[in-house]
């Protein structure tokens, strides 16, 4: 018997991986992975199938789950499907090739194509019979062949009507949805009832309607939106059957059915691409989950013409949002050392999309990550993008796991550290450090951070200059920046006379600098920029910082124990004092962060995605005008979260943290 490859035996692990979360998501209405890292394992093992095996097999191209014992199973009277997915506009353009080649290929003869896009919604396919205008039968999708009968729940659908407007058969297609409000107030009556919460409203929606009781659902809120007619017959209501996708809806609502007030009429994938665009950003904002656009053919023609696959209609195609999770492998796991000697394990990844950015790397924060994760190289992993920072890995997906792998062991030394390379563990942390912080890396790092825009702002002299003036002896500490003049300059390697007198003026205008700015270059642990301008606010000299006690910084609001803690370790440490006693012959100190109002005095701002009229500098200076604070990541403490466009994942988290949000003319009219 021929040994299988080692391609051979993953394509086998990631068959049954999928399997597994395809029984739970479909059928048991349990999800352990979020539907993105899901779509991910699925696209994987269909390249991995087309590659090895030449075809996919049942499991990449199934549609539903499988029909539960407990409802009696129904034939479809019409067939149901899945829709193919795209994630890029580039894929995009793909299927529409691929759309008129077959219709070519088949004699008809198609132009300027028109779609329906509608919102994809997540939720679980309902299919509804009405005989004569009255509701008479209501199924899952199931497997797509067949389904489970819920017609018992269905009719606690407050917006499912029992009785049409007009006297007619209909089979139609929907899709029931959880409101996001209704879903917070189920997980917390089943919290308080001490029963299992829900992942996501996707999850208590079909959970809710797959129940044997309707009383539950009837309970639970759901919701509907109807969008396909797959039969239709007038009978004696003098209606006409619909020619267009966009006159299906049409008729839905003259029915009386719940249609989504959003789908448009589109004749270009250029005005399709302006509507995703649009929800893209929009789609927050709306009382259910919708994770991308689906286009339909408008013309029922060209559906009939283009037909369907195994698994899914030709004349259509889901285009998804940008994924926040993701899967792809580990290829290395490396110690990045920070300026401040911190040391940070980081995964180098396959290169993956992740919220429409390519990303190679994730952090894994600390030794005890790590361990907790259990990730190795070679594993396949879920990563998730975390506003706009790093990435960090959400969990390892173990049965994909290759033989023979190690678990990662930290080193006792790092290059990086200088000296003899030693790090030790932060009492008290599950953090490293190197032992010593006096190595040629590190004095590098602390140079860039001291002339970068955040700190002095040389304008101009970046890590290449400032390598340049070490290598050539030329300084040995950013003091001696203060005494370089442009005759220097002239002879180093690319130095021209206007490069040298550049970087002397930059470093000329940087001489007086605002307290919170030098206390930011100083470096001094924990303290970022918006702690630098707290303290810069209320000790208001560099000596009120120099001479600070405990008490005093923690009676600051914004200022914990751990940063007190930092400032008091600075101020005892002696090398830092010398260099800021040689530092104050050069500069001058100015304190601009005198406040024009108090009206946002205690209110913390936090900023994602990108402002049409204002820098997200100009933006933050506003709020501290007026007394508010800028930070980076949404808490229960954060008053606003201001939104952009192509937010990051900080909507979701203002959402869970029941933050107000705030569009750009509105923040505008707040700091008015």
């Amino acid at each position: 018997m021929k040994k299988k490859t080692e391609s051979e035996l993953h394509l086998a692990k990631l068959r049954a991986v999928v399997a597994y979360h395809q029984l739970k998501y479909h059928t048991e209405d349990s999800p352990e992975i979020s539907d993105q890292a899901y779509d991910a394992l699925v696209r994987e093992l269909m390249m991995l199938e087309e590659k090895l095996e030449g075809q996919v097999s049942h499991v990449s191209q199934a549609v539903g789950g499988s029909v539960s014992a407990a409802f009696t199973k129904v034939k479809h009277q019409v067939r149901q499907w899945s829709f193919d997915n795209v994630f890029n506009y580039e894929e995009l353009l793909g299927w529409e090739e691929r759309l008129y080649r077959y219709l070519d290929k088949e004699g008809f003869l198609a132009t300027d194509i028109a779609y329906v896009a509608e919102h994809k919604i997540d939720g679980l396919k309902l299919v509804m019979e009405y005989k004569a205008g009255q509701l008479v039968r209501a199924l899952t999708r199931g497997d797509g062949e067949v389904g489970e009968d819920v017609t018992h729940t269905a009719r606690m659908i407050d917006s499912l009507p029992q009785t049409l407007k007009y006297s007619v058969d209909l089979l139609c297609v929907g899709e029931v949805w959880m409101g996001q409000m209704e879903f917070a107030a189920l997980n917390d009556r089943q919290q308080k009832n001490g029963e299992a919460i829900f992942a996501n409203p996707r999850n208590a929606a079909a959970g809710s309607l797959r129940q044997l009781d309707p009383k539950v659902a009837k309970e639970r809120s759901l919701s509907l939106f109807v969008y396909d007619v797959d039969v239709f017959e007038e009978r004696d209501a003098n209606l006409a059957a619909p020619a267009t996708q966009f006159e299906e809806l049409a008729l839905l609502k003259k029915l009386g059915l719940p249609i989504n007030p959003y789908s448009k009429l589109c004749h270009t994938l250029d005005e399709v691409q302006v509507y995703y665009e649009e929800w893209k950003l929009k789609s927050e904002t709306l009382p259910y989950g919708v994770d991308g656009i689906v286009l339909k053919a408008n013309d029922i023609r060209v559906q009939h013409a283009a037909g369907y696959t195994a698994k899914a209609p030709r004349f259509g195609i889901a285009y998804k949002f940008p994924a926040l999770e993701t899967t792809t492998v580990v290829e290395a796991i490396d110690l990045q050392v920070g300026r401040t000697g911190v040391v940070t394990p980081v995964a180098h990844l396959r290169a993956v999309v992740v919220d429409g950015s390519t990303v190679t790397r994730a952090t894994l924060h600390n030794e005890d990550q790590i361990a907790r994760l259990d990730v190795r190289v070679g594993d396949t992993i879920i990563i998730r993008k975390a506003g706009d920072v790093i990435p960090e890995v959400v969990s390892v997906v173990k049965e994909l796991r290759p033989l023979k792998t190690a678990p990662y062991r930290f080193p006792e030394k790092v290059l990086a550290c200088g000296g003899d390379g030693s790090i030790e563990r932060v009492p008290g942390t599950a953090a490293y450090r190197c032992v010593s912080l006096d190595s040629d890396f590190l004095r590098r790092q602390k140079m860039y951070y001291f002339v970068s825009k955040n700190a002095l702002n040389m304008d101009g002299v970046g890590p290449r200059i400032i390598d340049t003036l070490l290598e050539h002896m030329l300084i040995t500490d950013v003091v001696d920046l203060f005494t370089l003049t442009s005759e220097d300059l002239y002879s180093l390697p690319g130095f021209k006379q206007k490069a040298a007198d550049n970087v002397v003026a930059a470093i000329a205008a940087a001489r007086t600098v605002p307290l919170a700015r030098l206390l930011i270059g100083l470096g001094i642990e924990h303290v970022g920029e918006e702690t630098a301008r707290l303290l810069a606010k209320h000790l208001r000299t560099v000596v009120a910082v120099q001479t600070a006690k405990e008490e005093g910084l923690l009676a600051i609001d914004g200022i914990g124990e751990i940063v007190a803690a930092a400032i008091l370790s600075w101020q005892k440490n002696p090398h830092e004092q010398d260099l800021l006693r040689r530092l104050l012959q050069y500069i001058n100190i100015t304190n601009d962060e005198a406040v024009s109002s108090t009206k946002l005095e205690g209110k913390s701002f936090v900023f994602t995605g990108s402002l049409i009229t204002l820098s997200r500098d100009e933006a933050s200076e506003l709020v501290r005008a007026h007394g508010g604070m800028v930070s980076s990541a949404v808490s229960k403490k954060t008053a606003y979260v201001v939104a952009g466009t192509d937010p990051g994942s900080k909507l979701n988290d203002a959402k869970k943290h029941e933050v107000t949000v705030l569009s750009e003319e509105e923040f505008k009219a707040l700091v008015a």
